[in-house]
């Protein structure tokens, strides 16, 4: 059965926050369900997202819901077992626009995910996700 992976004992890593201002931008603001909230990221070619679960999982889809104009137009999920390097699992192509978008990933057993969102739309490199959801099972 699908739901949704990331869990309290869920650990995250970001590549930037606007202004380092965790409080209003930080990367809690990923996963906390409030349409208000969102994490924004500095300037820079590449952003990024780290996840490190608790247990082994099967990964099935990603969502991720941008603000329109701070979105990417080419992102790549990574993922790895244990303290093995990143191997690319797949490549997707966000529309800039506001709405959950849906990315179906092939089966991939990690218990580490890399998401890297490449070419953002926003001149300065800067990018704003109010969700993002890791779906699939636990292994």
């Amino acid at each position: 059965m699908t739901h949704s992976l990331v869990c309290a004992e869920t650990v995250s890593r970001v590549s930037s926050v606007l202004n380092r201002n965790t409080r209003q931008f930080g990367k809690k603001h990923l996963f906390d369900q409030n349409e208000e909230t969102c994490w924004n990221s500095d300037q820079g070619p590449c952003q990024w997202v780290i996840l490190e679960f608790p247990q082994r999982i099967r990964v099935s889809q990603l969502q991720i819901q941008f603000q329109g104009g701070f979105s990417s137009r080419r992102g790549c999920l990574e993922g790895s077992q244990g303290s093995e390097a990143f191997n690319k699992i797949v490549d997707f192509y966000p529309d800039d626009n506001n709405s959950l978008q849906t990315f179906s990933v092939p089966a991939a057993e990690v218990d580490r995910l890399k998401v890297t969102f490449e070419d953002a739309t926003d001149f300065f490199g800067r990018v704003v996700i109010y969700h993002l959801r890791v779906l699939g099972e636990k292994v």
